[in-house]
């Protein structure tokens, strides 16, 4: 079993706070990670089970009336019990009375008419970070906030390098021997998503044309969002594609990360880009394997940006230092593909390459940020294939890949 970095988070939230919601995608190891957290006298319950489910759906505050100190698992399955919960809370709002799991961002439920604010904390756990396979506590935020990149001692390069963008971070696909094996599981969560999941938050028109859409938008990972043409690719208008893009997000299939800009630079382009939140789903939903990225590296290009974002994805979740990423590009085609903002305004920039080699006009978008940002800008870097760290002037440079999980 692996040690989740942000099971201290999710100690830290009982500690204090009487409600700890852990959200994420279905089999991130949610589950996994509540139960073996070894709490004593805390009831388990799952609405995945079907009598649990009908006992909640009939009486949502009879059901909660017995409970103290449970674990609730799955609690988009029945929103409604989160409004019981608030009540159970305030007559009696002693810190970790309940723990539980959503893989539905269930706070952008319609049908929860009230919240927990203020009662309860939430904590995104994605599927595995790299430094989580290999048993690492990395620094790689706090080191690029420093200016001080460590070249890892490993460095994971070339054809391993793919291997690990493929097979993503999912537990149960990790641990598979072979890629057929991992595909072929990634394939069955993905109809299971898309089925089961999505029916529970929302009604969808056009359900059976959705792992078609989620294809359409596989092709564009990386890219610029463009709702008109993406839902062209299944005959829904603009606001439809938007919608289901949302739902998607609220899933945790793939995230929309908006842009950076500032008024130092008039000609920025104000579109978010698209992301898949695991580069093995990404992979599987674009039919690629080893062989092909091998015979043809133009398709790893976008798989490594997806993979590269959900890795700073699950460390800044991590992370003590409070960032928001953003991406960065101008009207000239000058872009950044990930820029961290920290809460006093500090800029990081990360560019994404699946070379082994960097230019400096691979510089050219961290370069226009630098303009944009001065003095804001702690440090530009470009993350390569390669095993070397070479600097590129004053607080810029390139670094391996490897050095997210050093």
């Amino acid at each position: 079993m692996y040690k989740r970095l942000m099971e201290h988070r999710v100690r830290e939230a009982l500690a204090d706070t009487p409600v700890a919601l852990v959200i994420g995608p279905r089999r991130a190891g949610k589950t996994t990670l509540v139960r073996a957290m070894g709490e004593r006298g805390r009831d388990y319950l799952t609405l995945d089970d079907q009598t649990v489910l009908g006992a909640a759906r009939l009486d949502p505050s009879g059901f909660i009336r017995g409970l103290d100190r449970a674990i609730i698992d799955e609690i988009q399955r029945v929103p409604e019990l989160l409004l019981a919960i608030k009540k159970s809370v305030d007559e009696d709002y002693r810190p970790g009375r309940f723990l539980l799991t959503g893989s539905a961002n269930v706070l952008t439920l319609p049908r929860v008419a009230d919240s927990l604010a203020g009662r309860m904390e939430t904590i995104r756990l994605l599927p595995l970070a790299q430094a989580e396979i290999l048993g690492r506590k990395p620094s790689f935020l706090e080191s690029l906030y420093a200016g001080n990149l460590q070249r890892p001692k490993d460095p994971i390069i070339g054809d391993e390098l793919i291997r690990i963008v493929l097979a993503g971070g999912y537990p149960e696909a990790v641990s598979r021997a072979s890629e057929r094996r991992r595909q072929d599981w990634i394939r069955s969560y993905l109809i299971s998503v898309l089925t089961r999941d999505l029916r529970d938050i929302a009604e969808i028109e056009k359900l059976t044309d959705l792992p078609k859409f989620v294809r359409l938008l596989a092709e564009h990972s990386g890219q610029l969002v463009n709702y008109s043409a993406f839902g062209g690719g299944i005959n829904v208008n603009y606001k439809t594609s938007q919608r289901y893009i949302g739902l998607l997000e609220q899933v945790f299939l793939v995230a929309t990360l908006q842009p950076w800009y500032t008024n130092a630079i008039k000609r920025v382009i104000k579109t978010p880009k698209l992301h898949f939140l695991d580069s093995g789903v990404l992979a599987a939903s674009r039919g690629l394997s080893l062989a092909r990225v091998k015979a043809d590296r133009s398709a790893f290009g976008a798989l490594v940006e997806s993979f590269v974002f959900a890795e700073i994805m699950k460390l800044m979740a991590w992370s003590d230092i409070r960032l928001a990423p953003f991406h960065f590009r101008d009207q000239d085609g000058h872009e950044v593909d990930i820029v961290l903002e920290r809460d006093d305004g500090a800029i990081a920039g990360i560019e994404v390459k699946a070379s082994a080699t960097v230019t400096a006009g691979d510089l050219s978008g961290l370069k226009k940020l630098v303009e944009a940002a001065k003095d804001r800008l702690a440090f530009g870097v470009v993350l390569y294939d390669g095993d070397t760290i070479v600097p590129f002037g004053e607080r810029l440079a390139a670094a391996p890949i490897s050095c997210l999980w050093r």
